[in-house]
């Protein structure tokens, strides 16, 4: 098996702002030892900068792609990026945003932006309306629309680039392609392990083309946690603890 992990909402519960996520007691340890029993093949997916990730888990350093896709750290520590896309109309845009509505907030990251607003949720539709024009002025951008954020990331990358560019170099390859995510960003990913003959655990409430349904971040630590300890025979996949099929 080759086991991919989204971090927020997945492996940790959503928070208020993006810097107050708690790491559940252990779960460094976990999967440090599912790191181990996989011969190396557990990577994080996620939508964060690498840096946040490795800060959050320290001092755990795991294969992991950042920013949906748009950076990569290999196996064996190589960081490979998307060029730098041009992302002056989407910043103004947002800043202009967060001036006039001070509960939302604007994200920076390497190679991509997060419009979060979670703390007003009335203003989604303006969100999208304003950030949606400012794309359709840039070149080489994506907007993808999560759990109250707006991402805005270089065109051609997804969660799913990310988990078949894994599955083409060791120790990944030739190995059956798990991933577990709860937003409507993992969909990509969902797809791309099952058509490589894997499967996707959905988080969570939502429609999906995930095979298996984990309820809670909870339950999914509870499969995660009984796969450290008795890993699958043969490299199967077992339903996690509280999922149906």
């Amino acid at each position: 098996m080759a086991l991919f992990l989204d971090f927020d909402g997945t492996l940790v519960a959503l928070a208020p702002q993006p810097e107050g996520v708690q790491v559940p007691h252990g779960l460094t340890a976990i999967l440090a030892t599912l790191h181990r029993q996989l011969d190396g093949a557990l990577a994080l997916v996620s939508g964060r900068r690498l840096l946040d990730l490795d800060n959050f888990l320290a001092p755990l350093l795991l294969p992991a792609a950042g920013e949906h896709g748009a950076q990569r750290r290999t196996a064996d520590g190589l960081l490979v990026s998307a060029p730098q896309p041009a992302l002056e109309q989407v910043l103004q845009a947002g800043e202009n945003l967060v001036t006039r509505y001070p509960a939302l907030r604007l994200e920076r990251k390497n190679l991509a932006l997060s419009l979060h607003y979670r703390q007003a949720p009335e203003l989604e539709g303006l969100c999208l309306q304003v950030m949606r024009e400012a794309v359709a002025r840039s070149t080489g951008l994506d907007l993808m629309q999560g759990k109250c954020v707006i991402d805005l990331k270089p065109a051609g990358f997804s969660k799913g680039t990310a988990i078949a560019f894994f599955m083409s170099e060791a120790p990944f390859s030739g190995r059956t392609p798990v991933f577990a995510g709860d937003d409507v960003t993992d969909e990509a990913g969902f797809e791309a392990v099952q058509r490589l003959g894997g499967h996707g655990i959905k988080v969570g409430p939502g429609p999906t083309a995930a095979h298996y349904r984990c309820a809670t971040v909870d339950a999914l630590a509870a499969w995660l946690q009984s796969a450290a300890v008795l890993p699958p025979a043969g490299g199967a996949v077992a339903s996690p603890a509280g999922c149906a099929a």
